[in-house]
C-alpha cells in the first residue's frame, strides 16, 4: 500500500469525493452511525491515504492541537471492507505516529477510540484515559500515545 499525506488544500477534488464516500460508507451505512462528518475540521487537517490500484483502501485524518482536543490527535481510521484483515489500519496508524513524531514534532497524542478497538490502539502504545462513554450511540474511550523512540 502507497500511503500518501496530504493537507486539505492539496486534495484534488476526486480524492475528497472519495475520502467522503468512503466515510460514509463505513461509519454511516456499515456502523449505522447518523452524525454529522463534514465538521469543518477536514479543511485543516492532515489527511492520510493508504491506496492500492489508484483506489484509496485506507484513511485517516490528523488534527492540530486545541482542534478535538488540547492534544495534537488522529481520528475518522478506517479500512475499506473488501481490504481489511491484511494490516492496512496498523500500517496507516504507524505513519500518522511516525509522521506526528518526526514532521510535527509532538510527543503525545489523543484519540476518542471504539471500545471494541481498544486492544489494537494499545498494541501501538496508546492506554486508556477515561471511562467509557457514548460517542454518536457507540462505546467510546479516550486513549493517549506518549512518543518513544522506537515509532
Amino acid at each position: 500500500m502507497e500511503i500518501k499525506i496530504k493537507h486539505f488544500a492539496e486534495l484534488n477534488t476526486e480524492e475528497i469525493y472519495e475520502i467522503l464516500k468512503l466515510r460514509n460508507q463505513v461509519f454511516v451505512v456499515e456502523q449505522k452511525c447518523i452524525y454529522q462528518d463534514c465538521d469543518d475540521k477536514d479543511k485543516i487537517a492532515y489527511h492520510l491515504l493508504g491506496i492500492e490500484d489508484g483506489k484509496i483502501v485506507a484513511y485517516l485524518r490528523i488534527l492540530q492541537k486545541g482542534v478535538s482536543y488540547n492534544e495534537i490527535s488522529i481520528g475518522r481510521v478506517l479500512t475499506d471492507i473488501d481490504y481489511r484483515g491484511r494490516g492496512l489500519a496498523r500500517e496507516i496508524m504507524i505513519k500518522a505516529i511516525y509522521f506526528i513524531k518526526n514532521n510535527l514534532k509532538e510527543k503525545e497524542i489523543k484519540i476518542s477510540a471504539q471500545k471494541y478497538l481498544t486492544d489494537f490502539y494499545k498494541s501501538l502504545g496508546f492506554v486508556i484515559n477515561s471511562n467509557v462513554y457514548l460517542e454518536d450511540g457507540i462505546p467510546h474511550v479516550e486513549m493517549i500515545c506518549n512518543m518513544i523512540d522506537d515509532k
